[in-house]
């Protein structure tokens, strides 16, 4: 049975990783809500949220310009990056749109929502809290260290992340489109600090543990110093379940390409490795394993294929359909 336009899929995710793919998923007929952390705290995103006092805008702009439908030229003016000027430089255009927008309208959901119309987004983009939230983990020594730009240079293992204040308040459109979902994807992305904060504001976590939905989640490639060092598919798994207190992913994808020696020399630098994938143990948790070839290579940088993890996607889709 062919997907219908009407079929409901919820990304939950930030950074580059979210935006990547949804390039991809935006080719097909789907109804696509992405939920996106507020959580940043650094560069442009972090210096509007102090001067501002709003959401940190940068992870919303990428998701923004990824499911866009503009000429190429609107897309990147809206993703311009200033490097001259004292007060501009590191800023991105879109980041300045949407702070400006946000105190035009008196709401940072509101601000999203017009400029969705300008860019003639494919689907809806939902801050997963329409405030700012603040990431701190607490790391294997006890100590704590706060903010989502910090973390991943402790150079300790994280133990758990957590967000205050410790009253968080979703969008009430967010959760309707968490019970709605037939499928409820999570990631590409840092594992602490871009998936595991969308799912710490209570209610989120909760529904989507709670849903029907066909849970799939796309393993990051590579483990990140800070944060994933030496992790397998499976720690990555089993540090989503230990902090939400549920099993609840059907799926995850994980990549079984060979990355090049020279790649994996750049990535050694930053104390990167390619992520085990541990299909027994995965297997032993009751999840389906898909793992396939889903890599693509941009200036030695690695990034998962979105066409090729769109089309696994749409194709699980289906096949429940």
């Amino acid at each position: 049975m062919e997907t219908s336009r009407n079929s409901k899929i919820v990304i939950i995710g930030g950074g580059t990783g979210l935006s990547v793919l949804l390039r991809g998923l935006k080719q097909y007929p789907l109804d696509i809500t992405a939920i996106v952390t507020v959580a940043d705290d650094g560069g442009s995103s972090g210096r509007l949220r102090d001067e501002l006092k709003i959401p940190p805008p940068g992870d919303i702009r990428n998701v923004l310009a990824a499911l866009s439908d503009v000429e190429p030229l609107v897309e990147e003016l809206f993703q311009h990056r200033f490097n001259k000027g004292n007060s501009l430089t590191g800023h991105s255009l879109g980041n300045l749109i949407l702070a400006a927008m946000t105190n035009i309208t008196g709401d940072f959901t509101h601000a999203i929502r017009e400029m969705s119309k300008v860019l003639n987004v494919r689907g809806r983009v939902l801050p997963a809290a329409n405030r700012s939230v603040f990431l701190h983990a607490e790391m294997d020594d006890g100590s704590v260290v706060s903010g989502e730009s910090k973390i991943p240079y402790s150079g300790k293992r994280i133990k758990r992340v957590f967000l205050t204040p410790q009253k968080i308040e979703p969008l009430p459109e967010t959760l309707e489109a968490i019970r709605e979902a037939e499928l409820i994807i999570l990631g590409p992305g840092s594992l602490y600090t871009s998936i595991l904060p969308n799912l710490l504001v209570p209610k989120i976590g909760k529904e989507v543990c709670k849903s029907k939905a066909k849970k799939v989640y796309i393993c990051n490639v590579m483990t990140q110093a800070g944060e994933t060092l030496n992790y397998t598919a499976t720690d990555h798994i089993k540090a989503l379940y230990d902090h939400m207190d549920c099993a609840f992913i059907n799926t995850v994808l994980v990549n079984k390409e060979t990355i090049p020696d020279s790649i994996k020399e750049r990535y050694e630098e930053e104390l990167a490795e390619p992520v085990t994938c541990d299909p027994e143990e995965l297997e032993a948790l009751g999840l389906e394993v898909v793992h396939e070839q889903i890599v693509s290579y941009d200036n030695n940088v690695i990034r998962h294929d979105t066409n090729k993890v769109a089309r696994l996607l749409y194709s699980i889709l289906q096949d429940q359909s």
